[in-house]
This record gives structure tokens, C-alpha cells and sequence, in this order.
């Protein structure tokens, strides 16, 4: 290339080319920086709902919170190609994009929220509020600071989610349902219904003679799918487990007294004192009070009074230091006596006398007691702390294409030899597999392996990791004829006694519609006639299975019908329905209600968001959202 331009430099044509592309070049560099314009003038918006646009930040910020949502559920790591099988990516876009619909049609409806609303809403979150319910300072700044953001970037966010939420509300609160509605569900949810009912044993079939090769052949190849083996695979699985790498016998006794004298206050209980408190407007009449219950002249309740402190405000409670969120106010508290009443200490809400009226001192357990627990500890967290560097050392193991099996040995970790499992964690005896760590994320990532694939390791529940190779894989087949003969007959012959069953009840149907009794047609059959009421939907009863029971409310009443129930048959009349009048404003009706408010105002919303999308029109850049989420979708 290089050589291409200065051989075009030479000609007069290709000078002023060149003096173009080069003149363009550094425009391009002053307009967009040279980060910017080296990386083709990537755009930090990744999607925009007319004209709000949402940035890549916005993206990642509300994907990392969402990952980490999943997470703490799971109680472990998810991998990208996790994350993706989750569809984490259309979760937290759809969500953002949602948002910033609600922000234009706020914008374009002109609503805005005055600062006094937002200041109230922080005020009354509970997360900024202390043990008293009142909004602290120093807990909100800490808790966005822990969140990653500051004031200003919070209160906008406030103001736009408090302007969405009435933005919502007025398009989809207190929807009416529709009295059609909540009748159609009061009746099907509180009809009963009355049947009589005979069941049909297998007996009732009748004698099934014996099948024949070509028929079992025949209905073999009609339902191979029910004989068919499931793929199992072989591997073999390392695993890296915090607490298979302790050895709380290496931990020595020094090392064990250094750790109880360190964290003491966590084998027992911290001391606690019942502490009350007077606020004041400044010291000097602090210490004005403090002369005044000195002498004896006034008591500390009287200047409580006095204050308009009234007695259950007084006390702030039995507490631990650590509980106190005010530092100058737990310090002077915990230097006094029982009884004592505190020089002036200025806190965080102004000036306070404090006095504490019981103190229950803290306990410690001995050394003795808590000797195996902190060995335990100590034990794994050593393993803890030690387990990247295995980590790493086994990967380079890996990496120069050495067995799992050479590594356990070399290394002394156990390895777990699966000769076959299939997805479910099964061996073909159908018995549980034992020894796979964390199936549910093991098994599918062993069966989407190949043999002698270079698998990444996988994180455990417990924090470890488990390195897994497939040995061999027996593909999924047709189990061939002879090897489920008897299988085969034995479906054969229950699929016949179905068939001749079903039959036999349909006779029956037909005498029952045609006036006969059930207790007729029962007796001809063999059976007991028997009767049931009081069914209801979905709720099995007596002999009768749920199903039954459903197709029986399929039925008129006054018509027979029939259904299989197990191995057997039942065939029934319906003899009776009842169902309660609806009354308005019951407290069935009110569940009903409040039931189909919340659908009906999910769907309204849904409805109202699709169109203000749909009119504002959505535009999402693919490629920024991958550099967003850093190429890992």
C-alpha cells in the first residue's frame, strides 16, 4: 500500500488525490478523535425509540445488574453462552427500550415532575431510611456509591421512572372487568356437578388371545419410538472443590489462636445497652439540660418533656454499637455507666444527651468451643485462595493436550469415570448416576461436547470447577425387536385391552342415552353401580380421576359418556349441576376481581407501550449492542 502512494505521488493527478484523502483524514480525526475515528466512528447509542436514544452504558449498566440478579438466584457464575440461552440480552433490551417509549410519550405529552416529588420519593425509600424510619444522609450516599452512581445521575433517574409510573397509571389503573367476565369465571369456578358411574376392570375385556409374531412385529413398528434407547456418553470429570482441597490438619495451633483473638466477636453475642436520647438545638442548652438532671433539679424524663421528646420516642432502642449508625453518638453511649447521663455529643442530627438505662453485657465462647469451626474456616479459605492457582495450573495441563486421567493422578484428585449417562443423569439401568457435580449445568454441557474437545472448565455451586472429557458416545437408536420382545407384547396386550375396553364402553354410552340405568347396565356388566357429587374441576374423587372428572363438565346433563381411568374404564351419567348465583361485591367476586385487574392492566399497557412504539418507531444497531455487551452476543 505504502508503495502503491508514493508511486502515485510522482504524477500530478495522483498529488491532488492524495491531498484530498489526506485533508479528509484529518477532519476526520479533529471531528471524531482519533479513538473514535480509528474504530469507524462507533456510536455510543445502541438503540432509539424516536428521539430517545439509549446509550451503550445504559445497556451494559442494565445488563450487569440483570446478570447479577440471576446469579444470586442461581448461586453461581453464568457463562456467556449461559447468559445467551437465557436470552439476557432481549431481556434487558426489551425492558430499556420499554422505558425510553414511556420517556417520549412523556416528553411528548409535556408531563414533568416537580422536584419536591422526587425528593419525597428518596426520602421515603426504605433503603435510605435508619432503624427510627427516618431518611439518613450518610446511608444514601453510601448505598449509591456501593450502586456505582451519584446524586445527580440518581435523581434524573428517579424523575424519569416517578413520570413513567404515572404515565402508567393513568392508561391502565382501576380498569373495570367486565360483569360478563367475572361471571363466566364465578361459573365455571364454582358449578358442581353429580354423577353415577360404573368402572370397567381389564377383566371386562374379556380373555386376549395370544399375538401373533406378525402382529407384535407390526405394532413394534408402530411404536418404536416407545423402545427407544436414549444417548449415553462416557466421560471422565475432575473436579476442583474448595472443601475436597481443605486439610484443616495443616492449620497450626498458632495460626488458630491468632484467628480466634481476631474475629472474637464473632463466637458470641456483642454487649447491648438500652439507650434514650434528647435532641437539642445547640450545646449550650445541652449542657444547660445536664446541669439541671446534675443537681437533681429536673429528671431526665422532665427534660425529655420539656423537649416534646414523649416516652416512646425517647429510647432508641437495646442496641449494639455497630448498630448505630451516628459513630459520636454509639462511642459516648457505650463509655457510660448504667445509669449514666453523657456530657453533650454532637452527632450527625444535632446536639443529643444521651442516658443508658440497662446494659447486657457481650459473651465470648471459649477457644475449646470453637476450635473445629475456625480450623474448618481456615482451612477453606486456604483452599479458596489456592484454587485459581490450580486452576491455572491444570489448564496448562490441558493445554499441552494431557488427559484428565494423567492429571488426577499426578495431582491426587479423585477423577469420576462415568462409563454411560444419559441427559437426564441416568445409566441404562435407569438408576441415577452418583458422583456428577451439579448436574443440572454439568450434563448439558458434557452432552453439547465432542470427543476430545478442548471443553472450558465450568464453575460449581460451592466455587469450584469441574473439567470434563467425553470418552465415547452411543448414539441414540431402535432398540431392535428381539431384545424387547416382551416388552413389545406386554404394550401389545394393553393397547388390545384398551381398544376392546373402549369399545365395551361405548355399548354401554349408547344403552345409558337410551334410558337405561346405571345400575342396569352395571349389573349386565359385572360391576357395581356407584354415584359421586359434589365434583369439581380439575379434583379427582372417589374413583374418579381428574380427567374424568373434566370430561364429565364436558358433558350435558342427562348424557353418558366415557373415559379411561387407569387401567380400567369408567363410563357415567350426569345426573346433576348446580352453581351459585353471582353476587356482586362478595369476597368472591372481589378476588375475581382483583384477579383479572392486574391481566387487564398488563395487557392494556402492553397494548398502549406496542403503540407509542410502533408510532414513535424503534431502531436498534446490532453491532453496538455487541461492542456493548462486549462482543459477547
Amino acid at each position: 500500500m505504502l508503495q502503491g502512494i508514493r508511486n502515485a505521488s510522482q504524477h500530478w493527478l495522483g498529488k491532488i488525490v492524495l491531498t484530498i484523502i489526506f485533508t479528509l483524514l484529518i477532519a476526520g480525526v479533529g471531528i471524531f478523535g482519533v479513538e473514535e475515528f480509528f474504530r469507524g466512528g462507533a456510536s455510543n447509542t445502541v438503540a432509539k425509540v424516536g428521539s430517545t436514544p439509549i446509550t451503550a452504558e445504559a445497556v451494559r449498566q442494565a445488563y450487569q445488574n440483570q446478570l447479577q440478579r440471576y446469579q444470586a438466584q442461581l448461586k453461581r457464575a453464568i457463562t456467556p453462552d449461559q447468559a445467551r440461552m437465557l436470552g439476557l440480552d432481549r431481556q434487558v433490551m426489551s425492558q430499556l427500550i420499554t422505558e425510553a417509549a414511556l420517556d417520549q410519550k412523556t416528553r411528548d405529552l409535556g408531563l414533568a415532575v416537580p422536584d419536591a416529588s422526587v425528593i419525597r420519593a428518596i426520602h421515603e425509600e426504605k433503603s435510605f431510611q435508619n432503624a427510627q424510619g427516618q431518611f439518613d444522609p450518610a446511608l444514601f450516599y453510601q448505598t449509591l456509591q456501593r450502586a456505582g452512581l451519584n446524586e445527580p445521575m440518581f435523581v434524573r433517574e428517579q424523575r424519569s421512572v416517578i413520570a413513567r409510573l404515572q404515565l402508567a397509571e393513568a392508561v391502565s389503573a382501576d380498569l373495570p372487568v367486565p360483569t360478563a367476565l367475572r361471571d363466566a369465571v364465578h361459573r365455571y369456578t364454582t358449578e358442581r356437578r353429580a354423577a353415577d358411574y360404573l368402572i370397567l376392570p381389564p377383566s371386562a375385556a374379556g380373555q386376549i388371545p395370544e399375538p401373533s409374531e406378525e402382529e407384535l412385529k407390526t405394532w413394534y413398528a408402530a411404536n418404536k419410538g416407545n423402545f427407544r434407547a436414549p444417548e449415553y456418553r462416557a466421560v471422565n470429570l475432575l473436579v476442583v472443590d474448595p472443601e475436597q482441597m481443605a486439610k484443616p490438619d495443616a492449620v497450626s495451633a498458632d495460626d488458630l489462636h491468632k484467628a480466634y483473638e481476631l474475629n472474637k466477636s464473632r463466637y458470641g453475642s456483642p454487649e447491648k445497652r438500652t439507650i434514650q436520647q434528647i435532641v437539642f438545638p445547640d450545646a449550650a442548652s445541652a449542657e444547660a439540660a445536664r446541669k439541671e438532671i446534675e443537681d437533681g433539679s429536673k429528671t431526665f424524663e422532665a427534660v425529655a418533656e420539656a423537649r416534646g421528646t414523649d416516652g416512646k420516642d425517647l429510647t432508641l432502642g437495646t442496641l449494639t454499637k455497630t448498630e448505630l449508625f451516628d459513630r459520636a453518638v454509639a462511642d459516648a453511649a457505650f463509655a457510660l455507666p448504667e445509669g449514666g447521663v453523657s456530657q453533650p455529643v454532637q452527632g450527625r442530627f444535632g446536639t443529643v444527651l444521651l442516658r443508658v438505662t440497662k446494659i447486657e453485657p457481650g459473651t465470648v465462647k471459649p477457644f475449646e468451643a470453637v476450635e473445629g469451626e475456625i480450623r474448618k474456616g481456615l482451612a477453606l479459605q486456604r483452599a479458596r485462595d489456592g484454587l485459581e492457582t490450580a486452576r491455572d495450573a491444570i489448564e496448562d495441563q490441558r493445554a499441552g493436550a494431557k488427559p484428565l486421567a494423567d492429571i488426577a493422578a499426578e495431582r491426587g484428585l479423585s477423577l469420576v469415570a462415568v462409563k454411560a449417562v444419559d441427559a437426564q443423569g441416568r445409566a441404562p439401568d435407569g438408576q441415577r448416576v452418583a458422583g456428577i457435580p451439579d448436574p443440572d449445568t454439568t450434563l448439558p454441557a458434557v452432552f453439547r461436547a465432542e470427543i476430545g474437545g478442548d471443553n472450558e472448565p465450568l464453575r460449581t455451586k460451592s466455587g469450584g470447577y469441574v473439567w470434563y472429557d467425553v470418552t465415547g458416545i452411543d448414539a441414540a437408536h431402535d432398540k431392535p425387536f428381539d431384545e424387547v420382545r416382551d416388552a413389545v407384547k406386554a404394550g401389545w396386550t394393553a393397547a388390545e385391552t384398551a381398544k376392546r375396553l373402549q369399545a365395551k364402553g361405548r355399548e354401554l354410552v349408547e344403552r345409558l342415552d337410551k334410558g337405561e340405568t346405571v345400575e342396569a347396565v352395571a349389573k349386565d356388566a359385572g360391576v357395581n353401580a356407584e354415584s359421586a357429587s359434589d365434583l369439581t374441576r380439575n379434583q379427582p374423587k372417589d374413583q374418579l380421576t381428574a380427567d374424568v372428572v373434566n370430561l364429565i363438565f364436558a358433558t350435558a346433563v342427562g348424557k353418558a359418556g366415557t373415559a379411561a381411568s387407569g387401567d380400567g374404564r369408567a363410563v357415567f351419567k350426569v345426573t346433576g349441576a348446580t352453581m351459585p348465583a353471582t353476587a356482586a361485591g362478595s369476597p368472591s367476586d372481589r378476588t375475581i376481581t382483583q384477579s383479572f385487574q392486574t391481566a387487564l392492566s398488563d395487557d392494556v399497557l402492553g397494548e398502549f407501550i406496542g403503540e407509542v412504539q410502533k408510532n414513535a418507531g424503534v431502531t436498534v444497531d446490532q453491532a453496538a449492542l455487541r461492542r456493548a455487551l462486549g462482543g459477547e452476543f
